[in-house]
């Protein structure tokens, strides 16, 4: 399963779940939004690639990278760049 840091920019994915369910940051990503079935977008990453932007709900949240690789996604197959 594809984790949230991975994605390019322009990528569109849905929320499948968590791959470290004992981190202790999962809880706050679930109340930014991040939940199951939530689809997000990555709309930019900074140069380094740390942190990412990602547009959610109508709003937009960056995360770092470490907070990102803990996300499972689905990738949207019609969204991915070309």
């Amino acid at each position: 399963m594809p984790l949230l840091n991975e994605l390019p920019v322009g990528a569109t994915a849905r929320v499948t779940g968590y791959s470290d369910r004992n981190d202790p940051g999962r809880r706050r990503l679930l109340s930014m939004g991040l939940t199951p079935g939530a689809v997000v977008t990555v709309t930019r990453r900074a140069p380094l690639g740390d942190p990412v932007e990602l547009a959610l709900r109508g709003t937009a949240l960056c995360l770092r990278r470490e907070e990102a690789r803990i996300v499972t996604v689905e990738p949207l197959a019609d969204s991915l760049p070309a």
